[in-house]
């Protein structure tokens, strides 16, 4: 349950649905007029001012997150707020609201409107309207104001708020590297000796040396005489040998880069007495 003690941790948690999905993040924090946490804002994107509105009388903190008892697709085609006015809710939105929700105001509320109703006769006399079924928006982050506006009760300062951005990064996947072996066939030249034999003719004159060989024998005879030559052949064969070993390894590179967005602040304009023109804080 949502108390009054939360109102000022709302801003920028998380806001999951129902099922656990993740909605946005919580804004602004609407009370009612009997001072309970009545709306939440939500935004749905990175830019853009309108942000929806969900009930917070059956929603609750898990897990630092705000948990709302509706899908998110209920939240984000919900009645939306322009968060950059600080205005309070009127009786026809937080009656649409109501109605889209499907749920019926907070019993305290109901019984402030009927106390109210009642007492318009002591109202009426002021110098101001009763506000009795306006919603006050209250400035999240610690900072909050709430109540009912014109009622004469609370603090007399103001306070002033401003958005910060929040930056940090997330680890996505950009892309995928593999390793892949194949076999390519290519032509190589080797140049090899290869060793042949060849005939050659010999001729040596008769000499007292070899008298005797030449002389054995017939004196004429039919003969023949018979030599058989060899050569190399160059012979191609293959043998697989590892050569290298590779393999991918990952490196991490720092870089910066510059990201912006846009940031809302609240701006303060007093008018004091003797001063012609309006003093602008923040």
């Amino acid at each position: 349950m949502i108390t009054q003690e939360h109102i000022h941790t709302l801003q920028g948690r998380e806001v999951h649905d129902r099922d656990g999905d993740k909605i946005g993040t919580a804004g602004q924090v609407w009370t009612d007029a009997a001072g309970l946490p009545t709306w939440v804002s939500v935004r749905t994107g990175l830019f853009g001012l309108n942000e929806s509105l969900v009930p917070l009388q059956d929603a609750d903190l898990a897990d630092d997150r705000l948990v709302v008892p509706f899908d998110k697709a209920t939240v984000k085609d919900a009645p939306n707020v322009d968060a950059a006015h600080d205005e309070p809710l009127s009786q026809e939105e937080v009656d649409r609201l109501y109605s889209y929700y499907g749920v019926r105001p907070h019993d305290s509320y109901q019984s402030y409107q009927a106390g109210a109703a009642a007492g318009n006769e002591y109202y009426a006399d002021r110098d101001r309207e009763p506000r009795a079924t306006d919603y006050e928006q209250g400035a999240g982050q610690g900072d909050g104001h709430y109540g009912t506006r014109g009622d004469g009760i609370g603090d007399d300062a103001m306070t002033r708020s401003e958005e910060r951005l929040n930056v940090g990064t997330e680890r996505e996947q950009t892309g995928r590297a593999r390793l892949r072996k194949y076999v390519a066939t290519e032509h190589q030249s080797v140049d090899v000796p290869v060793t042949r034999e060849e005939v050659r003719l010999e001729r040596e004159p008769i000499t007292d040396a070899n008298r005797d060989d030449a002389f054995r024998g017939p004196d004429l005879t039919e003969s023949e005489h018979e030599v058989t030559l060899h050569e190399e052949r160059p012979v191609v064969q293959t043998e697989t040998v590892p050569v290298e070993r590779v393999r991918l390894g990952k490196e991490s590179v720092t870089e910066e880069r510059t990201v912006g967005g846009e940031v809302r602040k609240e701006q303060i304009e007093a008018e004091l007495p003797g001063d012609e023109p309006r003093r602008r804080l923040g």
